[in-house]
């Protein structure tokens, strides 16, 4: 699905169109079906501008999908006499004419961002943010309100009232349902809950044995879920979408084609399982692309949009930002950095962080966070365990860092408890790369997982608020 967004044009944009008739139409602003989740919004197809008509994807952002909506909104105009504001850093214009259906779709998709870029708005605002024309709004905003995602707030008390009838004001109902982001890791499981507008409104962890059966560790995370709920006060029915980060290769439809951290994972159709416990989406992704996804929305990768995000452990992985955009490869083993110890090395992880002649028990965090508290605390043997596991670490990510040039490489798991592993982390790395990444630890910390699992799905549930091709009701 696609969803409508606006930006302004540059000059050069505008230098750049072609005349319609004899004369050069200048709008300012330009409609465009976007694809959702896109956080830089770059794969985009301009769909309206020029009041002769409506001309195709310019290259270098076209989008290869969705051209039912597509082929539709090129039978719309743009009206250059249309108004164009900003609110909140969108700025959007006036579409007129074609489809009608389509166009109340958008229309509706274009008061919808409105209201969610702010805490509340008259009817005359959104006209004027929106340059949609008054009764246009009004009908749009009925209709929201209507299936529930929009409701008109009530005046507050002791409010300086002017003369005649006070202006209705409108919000976004962000409570109009809720998400899950789910965490599921080899010693615990985690479950965020939040609202429609992602703040989270409660968070709960459970442990569970690293030896634990796939049944066992699914009714984990089950319960885990429904006590969150409970504590909440949260309808399961509510919720709209649930997105989950998984250890392994995990394939299109939610199977895990290849368990890592956990092997009794390998061939576990996930999403499907899952899937019987909730009446709403699930989305399942990878754990370190899924805490990429997250420190790229609201941790240490905000403001970088070429990341690689290094889940360190026993068994670790990588994630890969290209363009603000996750990269999952073509059968979503992109970052398997664990793997490369299947190319001829001896030392295993757990072998490279002991302290003695005996490997480290697999999987065990627990060994492996006293191993760096003691390194912390100026142990030698544990010392020079952490110095080993690290120059194997930089090899694996510098692996990944003279593939992707990325701006910034982000260390999580737990390695984000011992800071002073950013200097030879950065120290190595110059060494081995042409152009050495900035390198930072993780903002999240264990909350990295589940956080980008929520991420990913509210982008599911803002596919569907902001689609053009179809509409949602909300959940009461």
């Amino acid at each position: 699905m696609l969803r409508l967004m606006t930006r302004n044009l540059s000059d050069a944009e505008i230098a750049e169109r072609p005349a319609v008739g004899t004369e050069t139409v200048k709008p300012r602003v330009s409609a465009v079906l976007a694809k959702p989740g896109a956080r830089d919004r770059t794969q985009a197809v301009i769909v309206a501008y020029e009041s002769g008509g409506v001309a195709p994807g310019r290259a270098g952002r076209r989008v290869t999908h969705g051209h039912r909506a597509l082929a539709g909104a090129r039978r719309a105009e743009y009206d250059p006499g249309g108004r164009a504001h900003d609110l909140g850093g969108r700025t959007v214009g006036l579409l007129t004419g074609g489809d009608p259906s389509l166009l109340r779709r958008i229309n509706s998709a274009v008061v919808l961002h409105a209201l969610r870029a702010t805490d509340c708005a008259t009817l005359t605002e959104i006209t004027r943010v929106t340059g949609l024309s008054r009764p246009t709004v009004e009908g749009v905003v009925e209709g929201l309100v209507g299936t529930g995602l929009v409701v008109e707030q009530a005046a507050e008390e002791g409010a300086t009232r002017k003369q005649g009838r006070p202006a209705r004001r409108f919000r976004f109902r962000a409570e109009a349902g809720h998400l899950l982001g789910l965490d599921i890791g080899a010693h615990r499981v985690t479950a965020l809950l939040a609202d429609l507008d992602g703040r989270v409104l409660g968070t709960l962890s459970k442990d569970v044995s690293e030896t634990a059966a796939a049944d066992e560790r699914l009714e984990r995370l089950r319960s885990t879920v429904a006590e969150l709920l409970r504590r909440a006060g949260v309808a399961r029915g509510s919720l709209r979408a649930v997105g989950v980060g998984s250890p392994g290769i995990v394939e299109a439809d939610g199977t895990v084609r290849l368990g890592t951290a956990l092997p009794q994972w390998t061939g576990l159709r996930l999403g499907e399982r899952l899937s019987r416990s909730f009446r709403c989406p699930v989305i399942v992704e990878n754990d370190a692309n899924a805490a990429a996804v997250a420190e790229h929305w609201k941790g240490a990768a905000v403001d970088s949009d070429d990341v690689v995000f290094v889940l360190a452990g026993l068994s670790p992985g990588a994630g890969s930002l290209i363009g603000g955009r996750l990269h999952r490869g073509y059968g979503g083993a992109a970052g398997e950095i664990g793997a490369l110890h299947l190319l001829g090395r001896e030392a295993t992880p757990e072998a490279l962080l002991s302290t003695t002649d005996e490997p480290l028990p697999p999987l065990d965090e627990q060994a492996v966070a006293e191993v760096f508290a003691h390194a912390r605390g100026g142990d030698r043997r544990a010392r020079a365990a952490v110095d080993r596991f690290t120059r194997r670490l930089v090899h694996d990510v510098g692996a990944l860092v003279l593939a992707l040039d990325p701006e910034l490489v982000v260390v999580g798991g737990w390695a984000t408890g011992l800071d002073d592993v950013l200097d030879p982390l950065r120290n190595e790395l110059a060494r081995y790369c042409l152009r050495p990444p900035r390198v930072t630890l993780s903002e999240l910390g264990e909350a990295a997982v589940a956080m980008g699992a929520l991420r990913l799905a509210l982008d599911h549930v803002e596919e569907e608020l902001f689609a053009v091709e179809g509409s949602v009701t909300a959940r009461h």
